[in-house]
């Protein structure tokens, strides 16, 4: 005997929820069912995979590896549904796009109406979040593609092109920087630089398109960051430091409301690729690629 597809979705939710109770309702069955088929799966497998304790559910080592494979199994068999539904109608029923938080404001509202407008048929469902997070989605099979910045690990990724998107230099108003065409990434160095937080891209991206190292506080206190591009633009107007903006969100209006400089950085490096990327192997690649084609002409 083998797994049934649905034994398999069983154990994944329980390791999502940590609770036969949870998981039984994320699934829309009942407790004692749920519990039936995590049983039957454990003697197919003829191993335990999860140990039961007050605090809620343990996966063993077994179940472990079990949720490992399952994932992937359950990823690619709705692949195969979705591919069997759309068949002959490219983007075409639900299709589930993850897009980081400095892209999401600034190049889907002029997207979006194309989208709407080309595909008709299309339900389009966004989720808003950190790279890292969205790429765990996508290998996880809970997002079809990921409109997300390059470089990054995109290890068992497949993706394509939608633009490059020039890092422009910010500084408060009154800065120096207002009386240059171009900024040298040099000049900034020894200066208070507000990125941000751990987690965005962008910053990752400012650093290594400058040459500069992380910002350090003095002493045992934290240097600034932003949670956001607004936030960060506000911090730049307030006179906390020097940052980089992405051009897509300069020219979405980001900084017309603040007292703050922009200019273009004197490098040839100062540029992230923006990319719609899938699962490589993905039943969706096709309509990855289409999505891709239709942001850039955006």
């Amino acid at each position: 005997m083998l797994p049934t597809l649905r034994q398999m979705q069983y154990l994944k939710l329980l390791s999502e929820h940590g609770s036969f109770s949870r998981a039984a309702e994320a699934c829309y069955v009942t407790q004692p069912t749920l519990s039936a088929g995590i049983q039957e799966l454990e003697k197919i497998l003829g191993a335990p995979v999860v140990d039961r304790a007050r605090s809620g559910v343990i996966l063993t080592a077994a179940g472990q590896e079990a949720v490992r494979r399952a994932t992937s199994i359950l990823a690619q068999t709705e692949d195969l549904v979705q591919a069997a539904r759309g068949a002959g109608q490219p983007l075409a029923g639900r299709f589930r796009l993850g897009v980081i938080p400095t892209v999401a404001p600034y190049l889907l509202p002029r997207a979006l109406p194309l989208l709407r407008d080309q595909f008709p048929k299309l339900r389009l469902f966004l989720r808003e979040d950190l790279t890292q997070r969205l790429i765990a989605s996508l290998k996880a099979g809970s997002l079809d593609a990921a409109l997300i910045a390059l470089p990054y690990d995109m290890t068992g990724l497949d993706w394509a092109h939608v633009e490059h998107d020039e890092l422009l230099a910010a500084a408060p108003a009154n800065h120096p920087m207002a009386m240059q065409d171009r900024v040298d990434p040099a000049s900034l160095d020894g200066q208070d630089v507000i990125l941000l937080e751990d987690g965005h891209c962008l910053r990752d991206h400012a650093l290594a398109a400058c040459g500069l190292e992380p910002p350090k506080g003095v002493g045992d206190e934290e240097s600034f960051a932003a949670t956001s591009l607004p936030t960060l633009v506000q911090m730049i107007g307030s006179g906390l430091g020097v940052s980089f903006l992405p051009a897509m969100a300069v020219q979405a209006g980001l900084a017309e409301n603040a007292p703050v400089t922009v200019r273009p950085l004197a490098t040839a490096q100062s540029t992230r690729e923006i990319v719609v990327a899938w699962r490589a192997g993905s039943s969706r690649a096709a309509e990855g690629r289409l999505l891709a084609e239709t942001l850039r002409a955006a």
